[in-house]
């Protein structure tokens, strides 16, 4: 898998879920976490793959949120993150890993 990140931040947990399906159905992309702000109201999800990959993923969330309703906040594409954002990614994922 390729090491390139795909984020989108979405309005629900509704949402979120569903624009991470839709976004590992369209590529080959795996998650590397999550994060919920202002009480689930903001939902971030990063995703790992090439940078392909990220960029069908991220256009296939664009797309489910579109055709659902779901408010997207904002989504981006890192092709080649620095190593502090590979920690501060890793950071998160481990936390989530301890509950």
């Amino acid at each position: 898998m390729g090491g390139s990140y795909g984020l989108i931040e979405v309005s629900g947990i509704v949402a979120a879920i569903d624009s991470l399906d839709a976004m590992c159905k369209a590529a080959d992309v795996k998650l590397v976490t999550w994060e919920r702000k202002l009480g689930g109201r903001l939902v971030t999800i990063i995703v790992e793959g090439t940078v392909s990959d990220v960029k069908a993923a991220v256009e296939a969330a664009h797309n489910i949120a579109k055709a659902n309703h779901h408010i997207l906040a904002a989504s981006g594409i890192i092709a080649s993150p620095a190593e502090e954002t590979r920690r501060l990614a890793a950071k998160s994922a481990k936390r989530l890993q301890k509950k």
